[in-house]
C-alpha cells in the first residue's frame, strides 16, 4: 500500500464521522506497513474538546504498543493537524505525517503555524502534504454545505 491507500482509509474514518454528525476527519497510524490504529473525530459524542481523530489514534497505538514513543510510525490524517494535535504528534515520537488538506484556520504545520518541525523542539516530523486534497477537503465542504442547509430549515 501506498500514501494514497492509507489515505483513503483515512477518508473512510472521515467519512464515518461525518455519519454521526462530527466534523469528518479521520486518521490512521501505519507501521511497517501496518495499520495500528484507525479513528474519526468523536468531539460531539464524547463532549470531549480533546477527541480529535489524531488523539484518539495516537493514545489508541499508545494502548496496543504499550508504550508512548511511536517511533516508527506514519500518521495519516484527512486535515492539516491542529496545534494540540501537532504537539501530541512531537510529543509521541511519530515519525511522518502525511495529511490531505490544510485548514486555514487551526493548521499547525503549514497553515498558521509548524509545530511538528519546529527547531526549538527535541523531535521533528517528516511531512507531506496534499496526499488526495481534493477529496479530504470536498468532505469538509459537504459537512459544512449539509450544516448550513439545516440551520437554515
Amino acid at each position: 500500500m501506498d500514501d494514497r491507500d492509507y489515505m483513503a482509509l483515512a477518508l473512510e474514518e472521515a467519512r464515518k464521522a461525518f455519519e454521526l454528525g462530527e466534523v469528518p476527519i479521520g486518521a490512521v497510524l501505519v507501521s511497517e506497513g501496518q495499520i495500528i490504529s484507525k479513528g474519526h473525530n468523536l468531539r460531539e459524542i464524547g463532549h470531549d474538546a480533546t477527541a480529535h481523530a489524531e488523539m484518539i489514534v495516537i493514545q489508541d497505538a499508545c494502548r496496543k504498543l504499550e508504550r508512548w514513543r511511536l517511533s516508527g510510525t506514519t500518521l495519516y490524517v484527512t486535515i492539516e493537524p491542529c496545534p494540540m494535535c501537532a504537539g501530541a504528534l512531537v510529543n509521541s515520537r511519530v515519525d511522518r505525517l502525511v495529511y490531505g488538506s490544510p485548514d486555514s484556520k487551526a493548521g499547525a504545520v503549514e497553515s498558521l503555524f509548524n509545530v511538528v518541525q519546529h527547531e526549538k523542539l527535541n523531535h521533528r516530523l517528516a511531512v507531506t502534504a496534499g496526499v488526495m486534497e481534493e477529496e479530504c477537503s470536498g468532505i469538509m465542504k459537504e459537512f459544512f454545505r449539509e450544516r448550513r442547509r439545516q440551520k437554515k430549515a
